[in-house]
């Protein structure tokens, strides 16, 4: 930890930092998410892995890093799909998606058609596996084919700063990995926001994982998402959750600067009065690409910006472009992905004040 709090404070020395707050993740069982390869070897059939820099071939029995429930679901899922050949035949890969309620998805993918035999193969599947106590979600995947058993998503409960906060996770949509690091990036914003004045505005919102637990602190939170599935996940968050001050649009960032500039006129902001919002602090989680010329120049008009980065290359790229009119106030490095040299970090912009000549 210590040598990725170095590389951190490295590829930011050109600017004036303050001390890095640290949020380490568990040790093992802390990811929620997991995908493996199905290695198909005469009559054995097992997870693997491939080694990132020889692609060597793994065989994996137990994942440490994973979840307790994924590791426990796997060993048992594969013992019994391997003397299933209806539903063994041209498995090439499986999905997990496990969670702190005790929910789990398993998706399996293959490289054939499915078929009405492959769907009762697998609700035997899934009834067997319930019965040995999983709280299990069964789905099927193959080439523009996709059989949903029951539903397609789990719902998952964080205690975040004192509140229980119910997520729908959608399979196949992003969420974050790390649960327990999730939560120390959300009190965290908490805590950085806190006392700000005014309504919050959040492009890239996925599900809400932000916009849910930063509502408590703002008037209003205006947020938007471009994925279909996102934000139906998104909308039942809000509504399950009680939350009435977090208002989702299906639109793209750039869509957004457009509506705000009154560029153009969207049938989606119908009955939204963009107007009324008074915006003062924008959350930006962007991909690894970090943020475009044109999200830049747009974060850059609110007082406030919390910058969640998963490239602090590509944050150093956007950080050169507001250094000018913005100090670093509080910088945090967080440990999504533990024995990697990946480094995920929050950092919180203020607008400096203007110099009198």
């Amino acid at each position: 930890m210590a040598k990725k709090v170095d590389c951190l404070k490295d590829i930011l020395s050109q600017f004036e930092v303050p001390e890095v707050e640290v949020f380490s993740s568990p040790i093992e069982h802390y990811r929620m998410r997991a995908e493996f390869r199905v290695w198909h070897d005469g009559d054995d059939l097992y997870h693997i892995m491939f080694a990132p820099k020889t692609k060597q071939r793994i065989r994996v029995e137990h994942f440490p890093i994973a979840s307790q429930l994924i590791n426990r679901l796997m060993k048992i899922l594969i013992s019994i799909v391997k003397n299933q050949p209806i539903l063994r035949h041209k498995l090439f890969q499986i999905d997990y998606l496990s969670t702190y309620s005790n929910k789990i998805i398993a998706s399996l993918l293959y490289h054939r058609k499915l078929d009405e035999e492959w769907q009762q193969q697998a609700i035997r599947l899934r009834d067997q596996l319930r019965l040995q106590g999983f709280d299990l979600q069964l789905i099927g995947r193959a080439a523009k084919t996709k059989i949903v058993l029951d539903q397609d998503h789990v719902d998952e409960v964080l205690s975040i700063a004192g509140r229980d906060i119910i997520y729908r996770q959608i399979e196949n949509s992003f969420t974050q990995p790390n649960a327990a690091v999730n939560i120390h990036m959300l009190e965290w914003a908490i805590d950085v926001s806190k006392n700000f004045q005014g309504d919050l505005l959040e492009p890239y919102c996925g599900n809400g994982n932000f916009s849910l637990a930063l509502a408590r602190n703002f008037r209003r939170v205006l947020a938007t998402e471009i994925a279909k599935p996102s934000v139906a996940a998104a909308q039942f968050n809000i509504a399950v959750n009680g939350i009435d001050n977090v208002t989702i649009i299906r639109m793209s960032a750039q869509e957004l600067v457009q509506a705000l500039a009154g560029q153009r006129q969207f049938n989606r902001l119908r009955g939204i009065e963009l107007k009324s919002y008074h915006c003062e602090t924008i959350l930006v989680d962007p991909p690894r690409c970090g943020l475009d010329d044109t999200t830049v120049k747009m974060a850059s008009t609110y007082s406030r910006i919390i910058y969640i980065s998963c490239n602090p290359i590509s944050l150093r790229s956007n950080l050169e472009q507001l250094q000018h009119t913005y100090k670093i106030s509080r910088l945090a490095l967080f440990d999504q992905f533990p024995y990697t040299e990946h480094i995920e970090c929050g950092v919180l912009l203020e607008k400096r004040e203007p110099v009198n000549h």
